[in-house]
This record gives structure tokens, sequence and C-alpha cells, in this order.
């Protein structure tokens, strides 16, 4: 209603100023030499506003021709824009549903539609990788590495090539890259944990595993790697302080300690280690300046004093005490153990040897013997370094099987601890784990 309202008074005023103009009258004159023309001064007002419209129309017209192209331009990237998504979407479902060949199709059509653009490269390499080709999608995948905006992803399916294929080197290298280009990415920091593990890096294990890991076995293996002593020193501390009843860290830490004049404190290492794990490897070193029998007695009985009921401190006592001649001794021990049900083998041939000790070459020497001999047969055995993985024993702790080639999974069966980061056996590892399987 207000619209018709203000139409009407439009024309109103349009009427009234005709009427106006027409009884204002006059003429309007326009000479140019010798001719000359004169109209009424309402014609020459309407010549004038139909001349500005005819101006007006001729400019618009040039102005539409010449934005004509880029309107085709635009209409033409929006319905390649179209056609390019629908095929992306074409292309993820067949990618979900395993379809190589419609995938590479689908992204065929998206890369005409829509060109090089980061989405359409990685589904381009994507869809290769799918396919088996993969060199085409090595090739995407340096394609996007180039872009400023899609680095990374191109980064980081290079990296999983080189990781599929065994190149640890150039996957190494890739891993740094990109977590140059993205700092603090979680996934880069677990590639290059897991790759420090494969090429055995362990000092960048060390450095890049996570705090719930079990840092002795990775701190003991870069200490073996390190050239500096020092830094070696610190390395073997630090695994002794990760994990006190890691026998091998323990043993490693007491050796430097002695070797740098400090015997004492070499002594109250393996003195923790034993309180905290008992390992017959342990006792060696501990008794190595205590030549006289009765008095390694005496020092075996200050190892173990913090874990005496242990079944290693029970059969390193009744050893060394039969090694003593203290064969009373040796023998309550021994019974003792026995009895509790913990005992291994060790213990029964402990007994056949002790019977031998008291008796002599006897025929009651022969029969105890005998008995305990073959206790021993149906006994448990002592506790051993093995692999979790393949089963293999071992004659001391490493960071890899030398059997599977698995990483962090030799451990002392008698007390089992949480492994090393396992990172699979590959080539020749792999095929050896398959021959002894």
């Amino acid at each position: 209603m207000r619209r018709a309202i203000l139409i009407l008074a439009v024309l109103a005023a349009g009427v009234a100023l005709a009427l106006w103009l027409a009884s204002v009258g006059g003429s309007v004159e326009v000479r140019v030499g010798e001719y000359g023309i004169d109209t009424p001064m309402p014609i020459a007002l309407l010549i004038l506003a139909l001349g500005f419209l005819l101006l007006h129309g001729i400019l618009s017209f040039i102005g539409w021709m010449r934005r004509l192209p880029g309107r085709v331009r635009t209409r033409r990237a929006e319905r390649n824009r179209a056609e390019g998504d629908a095929a992306v979407t074409r292309a993820l479902v067949a990618l979900g549903a395993g379809t190589a060949e419609t995938a590479r199709l689908e992204v065929r059509k998206a890369r005409a539609a829509l060109g090089d653009t980061p989405q359409v490269l990685l589904l381009t390499a994507e869809a290769e990788r799918l396919s088996g080709r993969e060199e085409a999608a090595e090739e995407a995948f340096r394609a996007l590495a180039s872009r400023e905006d899609s680095r990374f992803l191109g980064l980081r399916g290079l990296l999983r090539q080189a990781m599929a294929r065994g190149d640890w080197d150039a996957a190494l290298a890739l891993a740094r890259e990109a977590e140059s280009v993205q700092p603090g990415a979680a996934w880069v920091r677990e590639e290059r944990a897991q790759l420090a593990l494969r090429t055995r890096d362990w000092r960048e294990a060390l450095a890049l595993a996570p705090p719930e890991a079990p840092r002795a076995g990775l701190a003991l293996a870069a200490a073996e790697q390190e050239p500096d002593p020092n830094r070696a020193s610190e390395l073997e501390r630090e695994a002794f302080q990760a994990d006190p009843g890691f026998a091998p860290a323990a043993l490693a830490h007491a050796r430097r300690l002695r070797d740098a004049g400090s015997p004492r404190r070499a002594r109250a290492v393996l003195e923790a280690a034993w309180a905290a794990s008992p390992h017959p490897d342990l006792a060696p070193p501990y008794l190595e300046d205590e030549p006289d029998p009765l008095m390694r007695v005496k020092a075996v009985e200050a190892l173990i004093r913090r874990n005496p009921g242990h079944p290693e401190s029970q059969i390193l006592l009744a050893r060394t005490a039969l090694d003593a001649g203290l064969t009373g001794r040796a023998r309550g021990v021994l019974e003792a153990f026995v009895q509790s049900g913990r005992a291994d083998r060790r213990a029964f041939l402990l007994l056949s040897e002790l019977e031998e000790a008291e008796k002599g070459d006897t025929p009651d020497a022969r029969a105890a013997q005998a008995h305990w001999l073959r206790d021993a047969a149906n006994a448990a055995p002592e506790p051993r370094w093995r692999c979790a993985n393949c089963g293999t024993d071992h004659a001391a702790w490493g960071p890899v099987c030398s059997a599977c080639g698995t990483v962090g999974q030799i451990a002392w069966t008698a007390t089992p601890r949480t492994a090393m980061p396992v990172a699979a056996p590959t080539g020749a590892a792999t095929a050896a784990a398959a021959d002894a399987a």
C-alpha cells in the first residue's frame, strides 16, 4: 500500500512538473553558422532526457560486453567446482570401499575439474597406493611436499613409503624434516621413536621415549653406543636410577664406579640392586675383593641382608657356605629352601654336591645324590635371559634378540619386567623368526 502511494506521489509530481514547464513557455535556439534550430523548451528538455537515456544504455551495453568473458569463466569455474567436489566425494567412497580403479578414475575427474589442489593430490596418492602404483603415489606425495600449505602431508606420505620399503635412513631424514615443518606433532614423535628403535639409535630412542616407557634398557643400550666415557657414565647412572632392579644397569654402573676409584659406592649400588631384584650376576663383582672363603660368607650376608628370603639369596648363601666348608649352614639353608616349595634345579644340584662333601664317595652319599638328582630332573629350571617374542635363551641381556631381531623383549624370566618398546623385526630377522618357529 505504501509503495502504491509512493508511486502515485511520484507520478503526480511528474505531471505537475510537466504542466509547470508548459506554463513557463519559452524556447531553446541552437545556431551553428547560418543554420539554427529553434524548439520549445519542453521539447528541448524531452530531447535532452532521451539523449541521456540513450547514452546511458550504450555505455551499459559496452560494460556488459566487457564483463561477459569474466562471467563465463565464473560460471565455468562454478560448474567445475561442483563436478570436482562430486568426483572427490565419489573418490573418497571408492577408497573407503577399497575399489582402487574406481578411485583412480574419480580422482582423474576431480583433478581435471579442480586442478592439483592439496586435497586432490592427497586423494591421487592414496588411490595410486591402493592400486599398487607406488611410483605414481610418490610423485603425488612429492607434489604435495613442494607446496608450503601441504608440505607436512607430502612428507608424511613419503615417510610411510620409506618405512614400508625398509629405507630407514630416508625415513629418519623425512621424519626430522616433517617435525621441523610441524613442531610438536605427536604422530611425528611416535614415528621417530619407532625409527630410532629400528635403526638401533638408542640415544634418540631414549630422548623420544614417553615418560611411562621403561627407560632403563634404553639408557643402558645408549651407554653402550656412547663413545664419550663421561656421557656413557651418565647414561649408566640414569639406567640404574630408572630401575635399580635391572641387573645389567646396576653392573655397568658399579663397574664404572669401581674403575673410577669408588669401590664402596660400587658395592652400595650392587646392594641396592640386590634389594630391588636379586640376580646371580650381581654376586661375582661384589665378592671379587674377598678371597677368603669365610669372609665371602660374611660378604654374602651383607649383600642379601635386605632381601634374605629371595630364592637367589638362598642359593647364593648356600653356595658360598658350601665353598667355605660350612656344610651344616649350607644344608640348613637348602633344606628350608626346598621345603618352601620355591626351589629350582640349582638347589637340588647343590644338595647332591653337599652329600658328597659331607659323606665322601660312599654308598650312602651316592644314594642320597641319586635322590637329589632325580628331584633336580623334575624341578623347575633356573631363571635365565629369554626373549618373550621367540623364546630364545640368551647368555646375557641385550637390547635386541639375535634370533628374531625383536627389540626390547629379552627379560630375566624369574622377575618379569616391562620390556622396552617393541619394534617389529624386518628383513632377514623376520625370516630367522619364521625358521625358529
